[in-house]
């Protein structure tokens, strides 16, 4: 059974930081590319930021140079690294295995405000 859980949200004020990590059991973990999305209220769930197996990134550019999205496959864990965190970030972060179906965690909620 594939299970992703998130972790690591929080209210952050603007300018901090917060590393968020997503753990995933149930899956092959090295063989798939990882993403972290979000969705805002009121929006649809958008791609932040993508790894593939070998590591190789790929970020939205409304986070470019802000986030660094990282893997450890020994740990089956998946991580995001945000910086400079602005209001327009706040949303409820997901991480997902590409192609893998129900691999949807519960989410993390990141709250960025003063």
């Amino acid at each position: 059974q594939v299970q992703v859980v998130e972790s690591g949200g929080g209210l952050v004020q603007p300018g901090g930081s917060l590393r968020l990590s997503c753990a995933a059991s149930g899956i092959d973990f090295s063989i798939y590319a990882m993403g972290w999305y979000r969705q805002a209220p009121g929006k649809q769930r958008e791609l932040v930021a993508a790894i593939s197996p070998l590591g190789f990134t790929n970020y939205a550019d409304s986070v470019k140079g802000r986030f660094t999205i990282s893997r450890d496959n020994a740990k089956k864990t998946v991580y995001l690294q945000m910086s400079s965190l602005k209001p327009e970030d706040t949303a409820v972060y997901y991480c997902h295995a590409h192609g893998v179906s129900g691999s949807w965690g519960q989410g993390t909620q990141v709250t960025v405000s003063s």
